[in-house]
């Protein structure tokens, strides 16, 4: 006996769809602590876990057990329902968000009972869809705020302030971004603006590559990642917003943190990266990538920019809160509204427009790079002339 079609279409299969992805996303971010940690220590010349199972690999399933079983203390004058749903605000609307978010273009398979399946790699795709993105991942804030408020701890509550500050002042500039996104494709559907890459044979990276820096710079800052980590400045706050809270409850703040960074990735794989396209997806030459499955190619990039944001905790150190602030509203924002003004007047001409503007772009990108490096040569060979002299003083 088959299921019906409606059953099949709009019960079973989102279902299914959504309890894989939480599943996944659950682990992921476990693993991902994993290789983290070991990344981090290979860039710093150090051993990381190597303890829990070959080469540490089951280190964080150890981690998981631990968070499960810990004993969840809650302050005596804390708030107890908002203590309680505000890991919950922050969870929920990041692992939502993955509901829009194109995995990849539709596959066909079939099943016992069920019948043949054809269904595309996301649950729907909202004609609106990035919008339904930016609108879910601010109310994560929520939980935030909440969280700092509800513990009743000032070192929680200047954590959630700073946090509020960051987010709403970063928001602005990715908003800029992804406006000039929709300006370039013509369309909030995260679907349409990969087939839109496809069509014009070539990613947004290239007309969009000031759009890109902005809204991955803005990312970080939105996932509290290192340099932006004000809210969890352990030298400062002890932990930030999520002080008072232990075993289940912290896990959820872990696991939103996580989920975000994946959706920060898979946005900017999806809107200036082809999505799961792959590269030079219109060269005939290049046609033995497609034994590759689409999939592969968006899971790839989304590990590219993980890679990033670990490499940018191994490298930088963090702001101070006023350069924080002044980077976003007096340096971000205005870059920001400048490129949407230039993408808007090359959008007239579409791509021909788009074109010369990402030529121009990538060239001051180069200039720029450039010019970094020969002012970094000549302060190094500087630096290099006063250690000399200052060790033949020394030895005279």
């Amino acid at each position: 006996m088959e299921i019906s079609p409606f059953v099949r279409d709009w019960v079973l299969i989102p279902a299914a769809k959504a309890f894989i992805i939480i599943n996944i996303m659950a682990v992921m971010a476990g693993v991902l602590t994993l290789i983290e940690r070991r990344v981090l220590a290979f860039m710093q010349v150090r051993k990381g876990p190597n303890r829990v199972g070959p080469q540490g690999i089951l280190q964080w399933v150890a981690d998981t057990l631990k968070l499960m079983t810990k004993e969840d203390i809650v302050p005596s004058k804390a708030e107890r329902i908002v203590h309680f749903l505000a890991p919950v605000l922050v969870v929920v609307p990041a692992l939502t968000v993955f509901a829009v978010i194109p995995w990849g273009p539709e596959i066909r398979f079939k099943l016992p009972f069920i019948g043949r399946i054809e269904t595309p790699l996301y649950v729907t795709d909202l004609n609106v869809g990035l919008l339904f993105v930016l609108a879910i991942t601010s109310i994560g804030i929520y939980g935030i705020i909440l969280g700092g408020w509800a513990s009743n701890s000032k070192y929680a509550l200047l954590g959630g302030l700073r946090s509020a500050a960051q987010l709403i002042s970063y928001e602005v500039p990715m908003g800029f971004a992804v406006v000039s996104v929709v300006l370039m494709s013509r369309s909030l559907s995260l679907v349409e603006i990969i087939e839109a890459q496809r069509r014009a044979h070539l990613w947004f990276i290239v007309p969009g590559l000031l759009a890109f820096f902005l809204y991955f710079l803005s990312g970080v800052a939105e996932t509290n990642r290192v340099p932006f980590d004000l809210p969890e400045a352990e030298s400062e706050l002890v932990a930030g917003f999520h002080t008072e809270y232990s075993g289940v409850k912290w896990s959820f703040f872990f696991l939103g943190e996580y989920a975000n960074m994946v959706t920060v990735s898979a946005i900017a794989t999806t809107l200036f990266f082809g999505g799961w396209l792959r590269p030079f997806p219109n060269v005939a030459v290049l046609g033995f990538l497609d034994l590759l499955p689409p999939i592969f190619w968006f899971l790839a990039k989304i590990g590219f920019f993980m890679f990033l944001y670990i490499w940018f905790r191994g490298t930088f150190p963090r702001f101070r809160f006023d350069q924080l602030m002044a980077l976003g509203w007096k340096t971000l924002i205005p870059m920001a509204m400048v490129n949407l003004v230039l993408v808007a007047v090359a959008a007239l001409w579409r791509w021909q427009g788009l074109r010369i503007l990402g030529g121009i772009e990538w060239a001051v990108f180069l200039l720029a790079l450039v010019y970094a490096w020969r002012r970094n040569k000549r302060a190094a060979a500087l630096l290099a002339g006063q250690t000399t002299t200052g060790h033949v003083q020394a030895a005279a």
